[in-house]
């Protein structure tokens, strides 16, 4: 087994975003513990790594992030206090997330960008293939895209990641992707990269959407990229000099995602996701979807 074929089981979670657009609920609370229905956003992407078989989880975080940490410790006063109760539904509930996996945090200095972010991994990934799983994407878990993407990582080595088809008015909100077809018809071979592309510049109408499985000779690459966009070390960047010849950590493909995404990024879509994933829950979503129903009927 090589380099590149190592089997991947180590995730890293960039956390240190100050969640601006979100305040001033995020002037004390990480964006990431919003709750999206009763589970804080972040668990979902934990539970996605996990699904996945990335059961070693490294979260990189910032100052006022302690919320993270303590969400997947264990909380002894709480669970006793359930367990005298006889309330053992959200005891389950309460110690699901401290057992979920084995969690390590590192804290990164500088909001220098999510380039710089995934270079603070290093340490802890060594030479091991891992992946990034950003926390403003969450994806349905019956459309298991981090696990087909880690079977094309295996397949293919090199690095991986996660493409969408959107309209070319949206394509300037993503890194987009120049690619070539291959034999799999939901892969491709990413052959250029250019961050957050005006639409009449954009090479193609594929969007990077948050989840990569990054071969760890990005490492290399990112100590040496200089800012880019925004003033922050992109790792779109690195991703096209991965993209470009045959160099070590090569080539990059793209797996192209048609499954049901929910984007918790900005405060409509939030909204959003939170409405359809309540819909479709079996304790909340009859009654919700009907008291639904009637809202829009009266009110719109």
């Amino acid at each position: 087994m090589t380099q590149s074929h190592l089997r991947i089981s180590k995730a890293v979670i960039p956390a240190a975003g100050l969640g601006t657009r979100f305040l001033p609920a995020t002037k004390a609370t990480p964006k990431e513990m919003l709750p999206v229905v009763d589970k804080p956003a972040i668990q979902y992407v934990v539970e996605e790594a996990v699904s996945a078989g990335l059961d070693d989880v490294l979260m990189i975080t910032g100052r006022n992030k302690r919320p993270l940490e303590d969400h997947f410790d264990r909380n002894y006063e709480l669970e006793s206090a359930l367990q005298r109760k006889g309330d053992a539904g959200r005891l389950a509930k309460v110690q699901a997330s401290s057992d979920l996996a084995t969690m390590h945090y590192v804290r990164q200095g500088d909001p220098k960008g999510l380039g710089h972010a995934v270079l603070c991994a290093a340490p802890h990934v060594g030479q091991e293939p891992f992946a990034v799983l950003l926390g403003d994407d969450l994806i349905d878990p019956r459309d298991p895209l981090l696990a087909r993407m880690v079977e094309v990582q295996e397949q293919r080595g090199g690095s991986v990641i996660a493409l969408m088809e959107v309209a070319p008015e949206q394509i300037h909100l993503y890194g987009c992707a120049a690619v070539e077809p291959t034999e799999d018809s939901d892969v491709v071979k990413v052959t250029g990269m250019v961050e957050k592309p005006d639409a009449a510049d954009a090479p193609s109408n594929y969007a990077v959407i948050g989840r990569y499985v990054l071969d760890p000779h990005i490492f290399d690459i990112l100590r040496k990229t200089e800012p880019g966009r925004g003033g922050e070390i992109q790792l779109t960047d690195a991703l096209q000099q991965l993209a470009e010849g045959d160099k070590a950590g090569g080539p990059v493909h793209g797996v192209v995602f048609k499954g049901r995404r929910y984007d918790t990024g900005d405060r409509g879509d939030y909204l959003r996701a939170i409405v359809r994933l309540a819909c479709e829950r079996e304790d909340l979503g009859p009654d919700f979807r009907a008291w639904l129903r009637s809202y829009v009927a009266e009110e719109m």
